[in-house]
């Protein structure tokens, strides 16, 4: 699968590595280009998962504000209630693509 943006791949890896929670799909820490993100200051907090990393992603002269995020440390019991450990895996909002 891809996470593509305007025609730029942020991520690829197969389906079965990738993590599908509260219907959007985590891509492994090794399949993201980290060259495309940028830390954002925006701060999240989720009941269950913890306290969310987001990141701008970055393409050529266009930054685009919140499309990706992490949780680098879950909350306890988190990686039990989704069935894996997903620290760090990442994962992109509506104006990236997420395809097969």
């Amino acid at each position: 699968m891809k996470a593509v943006l305007n025609g730029t791949v942020l991520a690829e890896a197969d389906k079965d590595d990738l993590i599908q929670i509260e219907g959007n799909w985590y891509f492994p820490p090794s399949s993201v280009d980290t060259s495309k993100l940028e830390k954002s200051p925006t701060e999240y907090t989720c009941p269950w998962k913890g306290e969310a990393q987001y990141f701008n992603v970055v393409d050529g002269g266009t930054t685009v504000q919140d499309q990706a995020w992490s949780y680098p440390h879950p909350k306890e019991g988190s990686p039990e209630r989704v069935g894996q450990d997903f620290a760090d895996y990442v994962a992109f909002w509506k104006d990236v693509s997420v395809e097969e």
